[in-house]
C-alpha cells in the first residue's frame, strides 16, 4: 500500500510539472491572446456589406505597419489603378521640379511653356493661368472630368483640347475639378525636363523604399496622363504617403521633397463644390474624428490618408468599377478612418 501511495504521489508531481511546462510554453498574457486593436478592426471590416468594394487597408504609425489586410482575394502588394489619387503624385513631382530649378514656382505662367499648343486666337485670360492654378484646380478652363472626360480622351491632342476649352471662371476663381489641369502639369514637366513624367518619377523618387509605378496611360503624343490611370500597389502608395508624413524625407533621412512644398500643398486654397472639403495643391483636407486629415482621393475609393498629429498613414484601395462620392461609399471609408483614429488614440498598440 505504501508503495502505491508513493507511486501515485510521484505521478501527480510529474503531471503538475508537465502542466507547468505546457503553460509556460503556450499560455500567453491575456492582452496578447486578444486580437490586436487595429488588426481586429480590419478583420471586422470584411463583414460589413457597405464595404463590399473594399480591396485592401494598410495602417502605419511612425513608419511601422500596425496592421494590413486584403479582402476577397486582393493583396497589399498587387498593383491597382489609383485613379485620381495620382494627382497628389503629380503635385510632388512639380514640387521637386521647383526644388531643382526646372520650374520657377507656383506663380509661374504656363502659356510660355505650352505656347506651341495654345489656340490660334486664345482668350487673353489664358496668359494669367499659373502652375499653382493648375495644382489647385483654379485654372478657370471648362472641366474635362465627369461627363466631359470621355470626349477629351477621345481627342487627338489632349493638351491642345484642354487649352482650347472656354473659360467658366477667371483663373484663381472657384475650384473646377478637372483631370485636364493635372495633365497639363504632366506636359509641362515633360517640356521643361526633356524626360517623360514616368522617367522623372522613377528617377526622383527612386530612393523611396517600396515606391514603384507600374502601368500608366499616355496621350496620343506620348505624354503620361497626369492625374489618372496609374497603377501602384497599396504598399507603394503607403511609401509615397510616408514621404509626406515624414516632411519630405526617406526613412534613411534623405530629403527628396522640400518640407516647404508639403506645407504649401496642404494649405487651404479653395473648396470642392461637390464635397465641401478644403483643397490645396493636389490634396484634400478635412477633420475626421477630431484630427486634421490630408488625403488623396481616387475614383471608386482609392484613398491615401495622412494624419500628422498621430504620425498615422492609412491606405485604402477599392474596386474601380463604381463611383465613391455619389453613392456614399467614400463617406463610409471616412467613417472607417474615424474608427482607426479612435482605436489608435485609445491606448498603446499591441499590433506586431
Amino acid at each position: 500500500m505504501l508503495i502505491m501511495i508513493r507511486f501515485a504521489a510521484a505521478l501527480l508531481a510529474r503531471i503538475a510539472a508537465l502542466a507547468l511546462v505546457v503553460s509556460t510554453l503556450f499560455a500567453l498574457p491575456a492582452a496578447a491572446q486578444a486580437p490586436a486593436p487595429v488588426s481586429g478592426l480590419l478583420e471586422d471590416l470584411a463583414l460589413r456589406q457597405e464595404l463590399d468594394p473594399l480591396k485592401t487597408v494598410i495602417v502605419a504609425r511612425d513608419g511601422r505597419i500596425l496592421a494590413e489586410r486584403g479582402y476577397r482575394g486582393n493583396r497589399v502588394t498587387d498593383p491597382t489603378n489609383i485613379k485620381s489619387a495620382s494627382k497628389s503624385i503629380i503635385s510632388a513631382l512639380v514640387g521637386i521640379a521647383i526644388d531643382k530649378g526646372l520650374l520657377a514656382g507656383p506663380d509661374q505662367k504656363i502659356a510660355p511653356i505650352l505656347k506651341a499648343d495654345l489656340p490660334a486666337s486664345p482668350d487673353p485670360r489664358i496668359n494669367d493661368i499659373t502652375i499653382g492654378h493648375l495644382l489647385s484646380m483654379q485654372a478657370g478652363l471648362g472641366r474635362l472630368s465627369g461627363p466631359n472626360y470621355g470626349r477629351w480622351v477621345a481627342s487627338r491632342n489632349w493638351v491642345r483640347t484642354a487649352l482650347a476649352q472656354p473659360f467658366d471662371d477667371d483663373p484663381g476663381g472657384d475650384m473646377l475639378y478637372s483631370t485636364a489641369s493635372t495633365h497639363l502639369l504632366s506636359a509641362i514637366l515633360t517640356k521643361v525636363s526633356g524626360k517623360s513624367t514616368l522617367a522623372l518619377a522613377r528617377e526622383w523618387l527612386a530612393p523611396l523604399d517600396g515606391f514603384r509605378i507600374g502601368a500608366w496611360d499616355r496621350d496620343p503624343q506620348g505624354i503620361y496622363l497626369g492625374g489618372n490611370q496609374m497603377a501602384m500597389s497599396p504598399r507603394s502608395l503607403l511609401a509615397f504617403g510616408e514621404l509626406y508624413r515624414n516632411g519630405g524625407r526617406t526613412a534613411s533621412g534623405q530629403q527628396l521633397l522640400s518640407a516647404e512644398w508639403i506645407v504649401a500643398s496642404w494649405q487651404h486654397r479653395t473648396n470642392s463644390r461637390f464635397s465641401g472639403d478644403e483643397y490645396g495643391y493636389g490634396w484634400f483636407e478635412r477633420q475626421i474624428a477630431g484630427e486634421e486629415v490630408h488625403f488623396a482621393w481616387g475614383y471608386g475609393g482609392q484613398m491615401l490618408y495622412i494624419i500628422p498629429s498621430l504620425d498615422l498613414t492609412v491606405v485604402m484601395t477599392s474596386a474601380e468599377s463604381g463611383p465613391s462620392a455619389r453613392n456614399g461609399y467614400r463617406d463610409a471609408l471616412h467613417l472607417v478612418l474615424g474608427e482607426i483614429i479612435t482605436t489608435v488614440k485609445a491606448g498603446p498598440e499591441t499590433d506586431g
